[in-house]
């Protein structure tokens, strides 16, 4: 039988636990030999990253690494393609020091040198008997010598020799050998582009010694000097090298002729098929067979998966029941991919003659159907724009709120803040929406998924346009009838915190926040942030310190006397994209200023939690932190300590 009760409060079986337990975080798949290899990332052991490999024939699953071993790469702070397989033996880097370390039998033995380096990026090389991978120096930035880390494609061979093979730019990325082993590919770029917004794509051959030689640029800012996003380059099995583009504004397949050294576009059309190279190892596509090459595309915030015929230039698109698809690798007719839908969480899937089948669920909880809200797609004007987002209903099948009740709204910032939000089931949203909340999950101006016109929208906008965006969004709602206007909240985390705090500064839609690592000074983060992304804000806001007065005037925590409602703040204490000082200092301010606010720091945690207490507690006391500002009775959750509360 159905029970009223006030929004907010419904009793759910969409626990935070759900989160951590029975539940891992997948990445990295590839395939070799007769076995397929991914990693899981494990918050009940404090977030362990562990390299699973399964038979191709059936069988079980094995962990390639025992614990202390955790494979997870720092370079460029969030690392990627952290391992790589060859024949009969497995390559890695750990978490605690960086190194490079050789699985054969047995312990795993490192074979990098010892000191300050990270590496990520791992491909190897057959023919040299080598990793090939991107080195980040911090040495002589340690001793004051340089004002930044050096990064360099090298070769590091396992008696623990290592040469440099392209150094001179900013970042590197992406080496790809072509099928003879005679010619390496690579991706770099410098400051002040981020890789979404300007890299280049290089070839070169290799001598005896492994060296290259001749090296050219073939697509991108250094051929042309103009802003051209290149992303995966990869040679395809007739040794020509594929790449992905935003030439035309969209990111599409392209093919480079060695011959005429000029490239061709595979499959033009108005769809993405790339996101933003926030990581390394990213890949939208693969090559199944000599004449046929699987990709996934984006459209409107959606993705779908099709094969491509290189001869014909036809795109078959791929029946199947998931919008979410990514990170596809092919050997041999087969290929790996993560898939998701609004009812099944990421999933490694195999893909082989146009079926897929699911390996391993990255939760093995099942949800039923009926408490699951789906994400309905919607476009709403802001300013003399459209911005879009995706709408969750309250849904709960055991709960009808009173009559002429609205329902309480989160506004969700996605991270970035040049990314996108997912249609993919998000137990964080259906957590929410299982109690009686509605969630609009915004792509706002800046997001990727529409066009780099949409993507470049939000340069030197950072602070305006998103926050236009989520404002209207929520507006939007409440005016479909579908919200509660004295009940709008609005969360997010890292750029996405930014976006909250600006939100709840500079405007007045919002009567509650809640920052996840958010950013409150601009200057700060200019400043003291890490080399991949100390540029980032040249193109988001303005060059620093030319544009300082700029960067103060949109920091939120020199506009506290504007900011008139609770915000609750969730920080790692090991956080060097976003130092806890960020938080620290807006607490301290709204403290001062008498409003609501309550802080949780996590000792051993870092730029995203990881461990399963921080999951579950960060998820659980906003719940409280909510159901205190809103006035409604909470579940048994978690309490959070709220400064001035006797004030509200």
């Amino acid at each position: 039988m159905t029970q009223i009760a006030p929004y907010g409060s419904w009793q759910s079986p969409i626990g935070a636990e759900l989160l951590v337990a029975a539940s891992v975080r997948l990445s990295e798949p590839q395939i070799c030999s007769d076995y397929y290899y991914w990693v899981e990332g494990r918050p009940q052991q404090k977030g362990r990253s562990v390299i699973v490999r399964k038979p191709i024939a059936g069988g079980p699953a094995e962990d390639l690494i025992a614990a202390p071993y955790s494979a997870r790469s720092s370079c460029h702070e969030y690392g990627g393609a952290s391992y790589c397989v060859a024949p009969g033996q497995v390559f890695f880097v750990n978490a605690a020091d960086q190194r490079i370390y050789q699985v054969c039998a047995g312990e795993p033995r490192p074979i990098s040198p010892e000191g300050e380096f990270r590496y990520g990026d791992l491909h190897y090389d057959p023919g040299h008997q080598r990793l090939l991978a991107v080195r980040e120096d911090h040495r002589a930035k340690n001793r004051g010598e340089a004002s930044e880390e050096r990064n360099e494609l090298v070769a590091v061979y396992p008696d623990g020799r290592v040469t440099v093979l392209a150094s001179g730019a900013d970042f590197y990325s992406n080496p790809s050998l072509s099928p003879d082993g005679k010619q390496l590919s690579w991706l770099c770029w410098r400051h002040p582009h981020m890789p979404w917004d300007a890299s280049s794509c290089y070839i070169a051959e290799l001598d005896a010694q492994g060296l290259p030689q001749n090296s050219r640029c073939i697509a991108g800012f250094d051929l042309h000097g103009t802003e051209e996003s290149v992303f995966q380059p990869q040679f395809g099995p007739d040794g020509q090298l594929y790449f992905v583009s935003d030439r035309s504004d969209w990111w599409n397949l392209y093919r480079f002729n060695p011959n005429t050294q000029i490239s061709e576009s595979l499959c033009p059309m108005a769809a993405e098929f790339a996101t933003p190279q926030w990581v390394f190892g990213m890949s939208c596509y693969g090559f199944l067979n000599d004449d046929t090459l699987l990709c996934c595309y984006t459209r409107e915030g959606r993705w779908q998966l099709a094969e491509l015929e290189l001869t014909s230039g036809q795109l078959k698109h791929i029946d199947s029941p998931y919008d979410d698809i990514s990170m596809i690798v092919c050997a041999a007719g087969r290929a790996l991919l993560f898939a998701a839908n609004s009812e099944v969480a990421s999933s490694l899937c195999q893909y082989q003659q146009g079926q897929l089948k699911a390996l391993r669920h990255s939760s093995e909880q099942t949800i039923e159907p009926a408490y699951i809200a789906r994400p309905q797609a919607l476009s709403f004007s802001s300013g003399e724009e459209l911005a879009h987002g995706f709408y969750y209903a309250p849904c709960n099948p055991d709960y009808s709120a009173p009559a002429g009740e609205l329902p309480p709204l989160i506004v969700l910032c996605h991270g970035g803040p040049t990314g996108a939000t997912e249609t993919a089931l998000n137990i964080k949203i259906q957590f929410w929406t299982s109690r009686g909340f509605a969630v609009l999950d915004v792509n706002y101006r800046g997001s990727t998924g529409y066009g780099r016109p949409y993507r470049d929208s939000l340069k030197r906008q950072w602070g305006i346009k998103d926050v236009q965006d989520v404002c209207a969004g929520a507006q939007y709602l409440v005016d479909q009838g579908l919200a509660d206007p004295a009940r709008l909240a609005i969360k997010g985390g890292s750029a996405g915190g930014y976006t909250v705090l600006a939100a709840l500064a500079f405007e007045n839609t919002f009567a509650a926040g809640a920052s996840h690592y958010g950013i409150g000074d601009l200057e700060t983060l200019a400043r003291d942030t890490h080399k991949f992304e100390s540029r980032y804000l040249d193109s988001m806001i303005g060059p620093y310190p030319e544009d300082k007065a700029l960067y103060q005037a949109r920091s939120p925590i020199h506009s506290v006397e504007q900011l008139n409602c609770p915000v609750i703040f969730f920080q790692g204490l090991d956080d060097k994209v976003v130092p806890p000082n960020q938080a620290e200092t807006m607490v301290a301010a709204l403290k001062d200023k008498g409003l609501p606010v309550a802080y949780v720091p996590f000792a051993g945690e870092g730029h995203g939690f990881r461990g399963a207490e921080a999951i579950v507690t960060a998820l659980e006391g906003e719940l409280y932190f909510y159901s205190r500002i809103f006035g409604f009775a909470a579940p048994a959750v978690a309490a959070v300590t709220i400064a001035n509360m006797e004030n509200h």
